[in-house]
């Protein structure tokens, strides 16, 4: 059958001298796998550059749901980027969470709100001017939603520390490292019940910040069984000393 979706590039590797296997999240389908014959030759129609990390896609394709690999007809860029390819900074950002959305994202369904909340927060990420260290922190949590395992917001003054194995925040410290401390589960609370826009100016400590991304991964871990280690982590921390 032969249709149209839009897509955002999670993954690519390469097949043979000449030809890609790219992993695109698409509106219609969801997870699909394409097989990209001739992509790295000169007269190919689909450009090895429209396959980076986050790029959005218009695709035309040969559908077939019995098919592991699919093919695509056309392969076009849905909306250029302003700055993603051009911003170190916001480039690190997109590998960091394309591998957290590749290794995450399983289903070959359609999912719209899931597919619309990470198309439009990678244009957000595209045309943002700053706040731009708590934006991937901002993306995790609320990821979660789709994932099945969204934190419980019972944030008060006697429930202070988020338990990362059942999600919700308890009055006392767990006897287990799975666990926010006071500070860094304030800061959850703000993330949880405040917009990107909000957060973009909110001020946490560098040490802080990385503590709260590591215990996010942990969460992660925790409820994805499976999941392997995210090993962009390391450059993004490497980004944002």
């Amino acid at each position: 059958m032969q249709t149209k979706t839009e897509g955002i590039v999670l993954h690519h590797i390469k097949y043979s001298d000449s030809s890609l296997i790219a992993t695109i999240y698409t509106r219609h389908h969801g997870r699909l796998s394409f097989l990209l014959q001739g992509v790295r030759k000169k007269r190919s129609k689909v450009k090895p550059n429209l396959l980076q990390p986050l790029f959005l896609l218009n695709i035309e394709m040969y559908y077939k749901n019995s098919r592991q690999l699919q093919k695509a007809r056309e392969i076009s860029v849905y909306s250029p980027f302003q700055s993603i390819p051009y911003d170190y900074r916001k480039r690190t950002i997109a590998l960091f969470l394309a591998e957290i959305l590749y290794k995450t994202l399983r289903e070959e369904e359609s999912n719209p709100p899931l597919f619309d909340f990470i198309f439009n927060h990678i244009q957000m990420l595209d045309l943002k001017e700053s706040g731009l260290s708590n934006f991937h922190i901002y993306f995790l949590i609320h990821l979660t939603k789709y994932l099945g395992f969204f934190p419980q917001d019972n944030y008060d003054k006697t429930h202070k520390f988020f338990n990362l194995k059942n999600g919700a925040f308890v009055q006392f410290k767990p006897n287990h490292e799975d666990a926010l401390d006071k500070k860094e589960s304030a800061y959850l609370t703000k993330f949880l019940k405040h917009s990107p826009n909000q957060m973009e100016g909110e001020k946490i400590p560098h040490k802080t910040r990385q503590q709260i991304i590591e215990k996010l991964l942990d969460f992660y871990y925790i409820h994805n069984s499976g999941l392997s280690t995210i090993k962009s982590f390391e450059v993004l921390k490497e980004i944002f000393k």
